[in-house]
């Protein structure tokens, strides 16, 4: 389609993603609004997210992304992505390197984390630690296990947005000793004075935290739970962007979910919001137990355990569509070796989907194609496909789909396919892997409601948006 056809095209609005089996689509391409980079939800979806919020009783909590924390200002938008984009290949290089089968951790500690790199801190949860308890920011990490905070006396610490946490102030804050099970349960750990389990965790950029183990009483949007381990880190040192620590959200026995067990149902959702241009930013949620975070409806694909990285969730995909053609990819491309290598894993820290080189180039080339005589913009960082369509009022893109084993497909629009580098410039949110690891990113995770079910082993895309 020529460009001068597609200018006068009118706008057409389309729900904000579809959810389908890989047989059941008709719908290839999207029109998006150039100008402001948003789409519609119908009613009904609209209707169904509000009743299931208004409904919930389980713990929901607000997923704040980390500018709203630092208060981070650019003198541009290209700014603001380069400054993303930095952070974001350092945490892709940073799970290529922690997910490598040949990894060696600098400290027994970090065989149980996923790693703050500059890029994992992206997003935040308000907890209330102790009792009566302390609102504190921290980072959700779905690869990390151990939950720890900044605490009182600090010998070392980084700078917070929050006072630090003390526990001498908490009526329930409790030492845990040496001998016990849990003070084992973490690789690098010891005994200290009065027989109290110390711990130390180390990250792949040289962040650490050092402290005493605790069971302390947590707060989640108003629900207390009492007795869960946390680190009371007395010496800590990283990049943290102002957060007091640490929740860990990961599939090993130490993270928030594998404590509450039975509690929680062993379950838990996210939906991410879209930080597009006319978003809310602040919109997005994480809520935990099975009752409210499980929905009926979501499309599931069932979790890949990798025994080398015990803590992250991978997930089978089988191939790649764009527009109504499947991608000609090999057999296997994205399989998880025996030891550990490839595969596909889900990250909240990483912005832009990582996929292997081969998979990228196609996907690429078919994207391109689809979209026609739309004008290209030079690449901006490892954005190398880019269009100006600072013209255009609407223009035409082709959907892209994720085949996933056992037949389930998540079919994204476009909001989830390109993001703005400035005025009226798009890329493609998608980038090659620097190896057999690919990476399904959080701006392809945006607006969808994601479920883990770690103790059943899947994870669910919908039915509903935010």
């Amino acid at each position: 389609m020529h460009a001068t056809t597609i200018k006068k095209l009118l706008l057409l609005f389309i729900s904000a993603f579809m959810l389908i089996i890989s047989h059941a689509s008709s719908l290839r391409f999207h029109y998006i609004n150039s100008h402001n980079f948003t789409t519609k939800t119908s009613a009904a979806s609209s209707s169904s997210s509000s009743s299931a919020a208004h409904r919930s009783r389980n713990p929901s909590l607000a997923l704040v992304h980390r500018d709203a924390i630092t208060g981070a200002t650019y003198p541009s938008r290209r700014h603001a992505v380069l400054d993303r984009v930095g952070r974001d290949n350092a945490r892709a290089e940073y799970l290529v390197r922690r997910l490598s089968p040949t990894y060696l951790p600098t400290d027994l500690g970090s065989e149980v984390v996923s790693g703050l790199d500059e890029g994992s801190g992206e997003y935040f949860v308000r907890v209330g630690v102790g009792s009566p308890p302390t609102e504190q920011y921290l980072v959700v990490d779905s690869g990390s296990d151990v939950i720890w905070v900044q605490c009182k006396p600090c010998l070392q610490c980084y700078a917070q947005a929050d006072p630090l946490f003390d526990p001498a102030s908490s009526t329930t804050f409790s030492g845990v000793s040496c001998g016990s099970a849990i003070c084992r349960m973490l690789s690098s750990s010891w005994c200290g004075d009065a027989g109290r389990c110390q711990y130390e965790v180390s990250y792949g950029d040289g962040s650490y935290t050092k402290g005493v183990l605790a069971l302390e009483t947590l707060t989640f949007g108003g629900t207390a739970v009492e007795g869960v381990a946390i680190g009371c880190g007395n010496r800590n040192h990283g990049l943290f962007v102002g957060a007091a620590g640490l929740l860990g959200l990961g599939w090993g026995p130490m993270s928030l979910v594998g404590q509450l067990g039975g509690a929680a149902g062993g379950a838990f959702s996210y939906c991410l919001a879209s930080r597009g241009p006319g978003s809310n930013a602040d919109a997005g949620s994480l809520v935990l137990g099975r009752s409210e975070a499980v929905p009926e409806g979501a499309v599931w694909v069932p979790l890949v355990r990798n025994p080398q990285a015990p803590s992250f969730y991978y997930v089978g995909l089988s191939g790649i569509g764009v527009g109504d053609e499947r991608l000609p990819l090999e057999a296997g491309l994205f399989q998880l070796s025996d030891d550990g290598a490839g595969g596909v894993v889900m990250d909240t820290g990483t912005a832009v989907t990582r996929l292997r080189q081969e998979a990228y180039a196609a996907l690429r080339d078919a994207f391109a194609g689809a979209v026609g005589a739309l004008p290209r913009a030079p690449g901006v960082s490892l954005l190398d496909t880019c269009y100006d369509l600072s013209g255009y009022t609407s223009v035409r893109v082709p959907t892209v789909s994720f085949y996933f084993d056992e037949g389930a497909t998540l079919t994204l629009p476009a909001r989830n396919l390109l993001v703005e580098v400035d005025g009226g410039i798009y890329c493609l949110a998608f980038a090659p892997s620097s190896s057999g690891l690919s990476i399904l990113g959080n701006i392809q995770q945006e607006g969808i409601q994601i479920t883990v079910d770690s103790a059943n082993g899947f994870i669910g895309f919908g039915p509903n948006t935010c």
